[in-house]
């Protein structure tokens, strides 16, 4: 899968408030620093994360352009 596909997947998983498969997209290791809040460490954390965010509000991801190597 390349990188670009991966970000697609988790837009559509974002878009539909899909914890598991958004959380599935990262590491057990990854880091998911957004710019307002301190950095969220760790799968189950972002997953936690994630559960929460959802729960609070319904959001929308919107690409305008999403560029990969060649483009």
């Amino acid at each position: 899968m390349t990188p670009k596909e991966i970000v697609h997947k988790w837009i559509d998983a974002f878009n539909k408030a899909d914890v598991e498969a958004i959380s599935g997209l990262y590491a057990d290791h990854a880091i998911n620093h957004q710019v307002a809040n301190e950095p969220i460490i760790g799968k189950a954390a972002i997953k936690q994360m994630f559960a929460n965010e959802f729960a609070t509000a319904k959001m929308t991801c919107i690409p305008e352009t999403i560029f990969a190597d060649g483009d």
